[in-house]
Order: C-alpha cells, then structure tokens, then sequence
C-alpha cells in the first residue's frame, strides 16, 4: 500500500506503508495522508508519539512457547 507524504521542504512523494513509521519517528516527513485527512506530525496526535516509556502493565500476549505448542 502506498501513503502520500510531504517532506518538510513541501516535495510529495508516496512511500509504502511500512516506511511510515521510520519516516515519522525521524521526523523525515511533514505530513501524511489518511483516509480522512492530511495528518501533520508536530501538531496531530499520530500513533507511538512521545511513549517512549516502557510498558508497566502485565504481559498478556502469549510467549513462543506457548505459540509453539499451540502449533503443535
């Protein structure tokens, strides 16, 4: 799937879906476009943004172990 970006120089481009969160998380990219609308990321709220604490709650996802044996 591609996505529709704009660099901060104002270039579009479309990259693949994938490529997203690196261009986002090292702020390469000014903007992206969702299904909705133009997302820019220094002001709109965009998944995995200033939460780089870890997680403190409990584990809940299974082990692989636990998939292993499930698959077995």
């Amino acid at each position: 799937m591609l996505i529709s970006v704009v660099y901060p120089d104002g270039k579009h481009d479309l990259v693949k879906d994938f490529y997203l969160t690196y261009l986002i998380d090292t702020r390469e990219i000014a903007k992206f476009k969702r299904a909705d609308d133009w997302i820019d990321i220094n002001s709109d709220k965009v998944r995995g943004r200033g939460q780089k604490q870890s997680y403190q709650g409990p584990e809940r996802r299974c082990s692989s172990q636990e998939l292993t044996t499930a698959a077995s």
